[in-house]
């Protein structure tokens, strides 16, 4: 057992299975629901990246490439400066929603390198110009752009050119849980000798304005190369630093008079390290010299590194006093933790899957080292991107004692009704900026990749999800920060059988304990969507745009008056939904057989989803699913777009095995009596029986239809691309759909990348692009096909090229086009990195990744989000299996 998992063993026992030090520290706080006070629900302008630096947030903290303990009391982070910008490089910048052609998105330039679960060892790269940052430029430049513009990127200023830039690698080596040791290493990439400021900035979160804390925290000086830091519940921490120019102190507390006009009660605010070093403010830069405590400290290090030269500092935090923290062991404890994440991650490497090859070619190796080096890269940015979450929605609408009354409007305004909800946990998020906060949906892929390497906290995450302090009353699992009522597809149970088969293979056992938790608080949500939203009681379900933002072609959550939608996607969810119920349902029932009547409710429940299904929103001629609109005096229109929408049939399958459900004979007469009915009565029956062995396949097609709709998806006209299959077909780039309803036409047209559409806003593209999770879905669903009709069921591949294969190779061709996005080709260049190859193909660039949150349909550019490592971390498992097949 390696000793990363020893510890991972002894979380396990914990009430929660997490270290209490880890990247819980947001890239971004700034400009988020949680810190918007505004009357009009405006977050992104309320409180924008111009004030952060200067004002205190209420609900969390931000910055660059740092650490915080897991109640985010204590924040370590890196402040740097290139003597050129006119404020310290403290956290990341971007673009709000209104400021982007394609909505928010960050202009820097980061790298999550490496990380393991407990945080023992983590390493982080942030790339910074050398020449002013580009601000305005990229706020302007974007602001002129229009949809069907490129954005314009951090490495579309020049900026970069020449090497002028620094790179600024930051590695964290814990000695144990409350001893971290901090190496910071600064390289000069240019061909000249430059300056550069560093401070590592050790703060508070700014808790006692808000009546948190009984005693105000307190950083002081404890000897000339270490401060003390002092917390009423954190207790005493010590940092401990190399011999620094100058030590700096302040408060956390915001600039009264540059934020709101008003007089500052002391010149120790929060922005002071700005202020005395960027504007050259040598009075409060000798104030703040001879300042010896605050709740803001930082060590000054000025460097002059030579032309492709690095500096190294190094800082050790602590909660032991009166330590050597730079002896020879400082350097071994950082060399023991790499060596313990490169003994930890060789369980997962791609090489695994060529046991029987006794010697590679060098091409070939090289390719496993660059995929061993992706997965790794992207399980680092799925961990640094656990981040804590504070909101309590009571004491955001109704404030706090001693500070400003929110406005009324905020009680009939966003999330008033989540009045319950009140979260403060460490939480996988999609990415540490463009969503700092969590999301229902994305969650349950990130458990995926997480269960790989720390199944406990995955199986933590969905439970927590679940609970009271989460879900509504109601029923319902909230969605996202942005509005917590949204509905997003409902796709927790799978995660939770996914995590825990993947605990079998990788373990050897099943946690059946956490199966029964969880299934019981689906069952309130699954009654929550059955009641909620099959607004008919047909078993045809709605929902609204379900996580698919701008895929149709009306707005469906915005339609006509008196109308309704029956959706494909909504139904195919909850039919896939149903099968997964059913399944925890049959594993609990082998261990406990109280469970076999649920399992029977949802087979029946399944059953009457496919009839419905199948004999409402199945279009004979076409052989596809389409969407049924229902306007006022009765009217159907059907919404015929070949889209993702009408492939989400795919993702509802299973298989009943004869042998588990040997001991279950109510559940066996249920399926035996509704078989024989249903074949009786001439009705749909969604299931298939093997011969052989009395295996019954449960699926929402059946084999004519799988084949029909294989056709339409594994076409390169239509939805497969070079990268995965897209989510709408690429027939209506030349060929757009129009509807017209109640008189007005409604257009939709394939868009591979980015979106030309104001539907929902933001940079999200769901016309056209690649989409990870979409794709994983059916990887997965495929493979299960091929589990039940074998290697005599095959398909072209692609359709029109002559060349068949059965569902498990298409299975595998799949996950390889998705892991071709991030490979380097002979050219040395990466689909993945688009029109910036020059870029990622330099010396010490060519191993870099970036995990976007989609991918174009026709180049397999990364487009979106740039560090969405929580969905597209999914990869990291494909890549195992891609490799695989191509070997077999």
């Amino acid at each position: 057992m390696t000793s990363e998992q020893e510890r991972l063993d002894i979380n396990a026992q914990k009430e929660v299975p997490l270290e209490k030090w880890g990247p819980y520290l947001s890239e971004r706080q700034w400009a988020t629901v949680r810190e918007d006070y505004s009357i009009n629900g405006d977050a992104w302008n309320y409180f924008p990246h111009d004030h952060a630096r200067s004002r205190v947030y209420r609900w969390g903290e931000d910055g660059l490439g740092g650490i915080s303990d897991s109640r985010q009391n204590l924040c370590f982070a890196l402040a740097l400066w290139n003597g050129k910008d006119s404020i310290l490089k403290e956290r990341l910048f971007g673009l709000t929603n209104g400021e982007g052609n394609h909505g928010e998105d960050v202009k820097e330039l980061y790298y999550y390198l490496d990380n393991v679960p407990t945080h023992y060892y983590m390493k982080y790269l942030y790339q910074y110009p050398q020449e002013a940052f580009p601000y305005e430029k990229l706020i302007e430049e974007n602001r002129n752009r229009g949809r069907k513009q490129p954005e314009y990127e951090l490495l579309d200023t020049g900026v970069f050119d020449n090497n002028k830039y620094f790179d600024v690698f930051v590695e964290y080596a814990k000695n144990n849980s409350d001893d971290i040791c901090i190496q910071i290493e600064v390289v000069n990439r240019g061909n000249e000798n430059a300056k550069f400021w560093v401070l590592p900035t050790l703060w508070f979160r700014n808790r006692w304005a808000y009546g948190d804390l009984q005693t105000k925290p307190i950083i002081q000086t404890h000897t000339d190369a270490c401060v003390r830091a002092s917390h009423e519940t954190l207790g005493d921490y010590f940092l401990y630093f190399q011999p620094a120019k100058n030590t700096l102190f302040t408060e956390n507390e915001t600039n009264l008079e540059r934020v709101f006009g008003a007089a500052n009660s002391s010149p120790f605010v929060k922005d002071a390290f700005h202020e005395a070093i960027c504007q050259n403010n040598t009075e409060l830069y000798e104030l703040l010299k001879s300042n010896k405590q605050g709740t803001k400290f930082a060590p000054v290090y000025e460097l002059n590194i030579e032309s492709h030269s690095s500096e190294k500092i190094v800082l050790r935090l602590t909660s032991t006093e009166n330590v050597d923290p730079f002896n020879h062991s400082f350097s071994q404890i950082f060399s023991d933790r790499r060596q313990e994440a490169q003994e930890f991650y060789q369980q997962f490497v791609p090489q695994n899957a060529h046991n029987a090859t006794t010697e590679l070619d060098q091409s070939t190796n090289a390719k496993l080292v660059d995929l061993t080096n992706i997965q790794r890269q992207a399980f680092a940015g799925l961990l640094w991107s656990k981040q804590y979450y504070n909101y309590d929605i009571e004491r955001w609408l109704e404030g706090d004692p001693n500070q400003i009354s929110p406005p009324n409007e905020r009680f009939v305004g966003r999330n008033a009704e989540w009045i319950h909800l009140k979260n403060q946990d460490v939480i996988s998020m999609p990415d540490k900026w463009e969503y700092p906060w969590y999301a229902a949906w994305d969650l349950a892929f990130h458990c995926i990749p997480m269960a790989m390497l720390d199944p406990t906290f995955a199986k933590n995450q969905l439970i927590l999800i679940t609970r009271e302090w989460y879900m509504s009353p109601n029923g319902q699992i909230p969605a996202y920060e942005w509005n917590f009522s949204d509905v997003n597809p409902p796709v927790h149970a799978w995660s939770a059988l996914s995590i825990y088969h993947i605990e079998c293979t990788l373990r050897g056992r099943g946690d059946v304990n956490f199966l029964k938790r969880i299934f019981q608080k689906l069952l309130i949500n699954f009654t929550w969507w059955a009641n909620r939203e099959d607004e008919n009681g047909n078993n045809i379900f709605t929902g609204g745009f379900l996580g698919l933002d701008n895929i149709a072609v009306i707005d469906r959550d915005n339609l006509p008056l008196n109308s309704h939608l029956e959706q494909v996607d909504a139904t195919a969810w909850m039919a896939m939904y149903a099968l997964n119920m059913m399944d925890i349902a049959l594993e609990i029932a082998q261990h406990d057989p109280s469970f076999e009547d649920t399992a029977t409710k949802f087979y029946e429940h399944f059953v009457l989803i496919a009839e419905s299904l199948n004999e409402g929103l199945w279009d004979v001629d076409d052989n596809f699913f389409y969407d049924l609109l229902y306007t006022q005096g009765g009217k159907i229109t059907p919404m015929q777009v070949r889209s993702i929408v009408g492939l989400s049939v795919l993702f509802a399958v299973s298989i009943i095995d004869q042998k588990k459900i040997s001991n279950l004979p109510d559940f066996k007469k249920r399926i035996r009596y509704i078989r024989d009915y249903r074949i009786k009565a001439n009705k749909f029956l969604p299931s298939e029986q093997m011969a052989d062995d009395g295996n019954i396949l449960l699926t929402l097609v059946n084999r004519a239809m799988l084949t029909k709709l294989l056709q339409v998806m594994l076409n390169e006209d239509e939805f497969l691309s070079a990268g995965g299959i897209r989510a709408l077909s690429r027939y209506y780039k030349q060929n757009p759909y129009s509807v017209n309803v109640q008189g007005i036409d409604h257009t939709i047209n394939y868009v591979s990348g980015d979106s030309d559409s104001g539907m929902f806003g933001g940079n999200s593209n769901w016309r056209g692009p690649v989409w990870m999770p979409i794709n994983y879905l059916i990887i997965k669903a495929l493979k299960k096909y091929h589990q039940f009709y074998g290697d005599d069921f095959k398909v072209e591949f692609p359709t029109g090229s002559g060349k068949l294969m059965n569902l498990n190779e298409v299975s595998g061709a799949l996950a390889n086009r998705l892991v071709s996005i991030f490979e380097r080709n002979e050219a040395g260049e990466r689909p993945v990195h688009g029109a910036y190859q020059e870029f990622y193909k330099r010396p010490g660039n060519k191993d870099l990744l970036l995990f976007y949150e989609y991918f174009d349909g026709d180049s397999a550019r990364g487009v979106g989000a740039s560090h969405q490592t929580g969905w597209t971390a999914v990869i990291a498992e494909l890549i195992n299996q891609a490799v695989w097949e191509k070997e077999t």
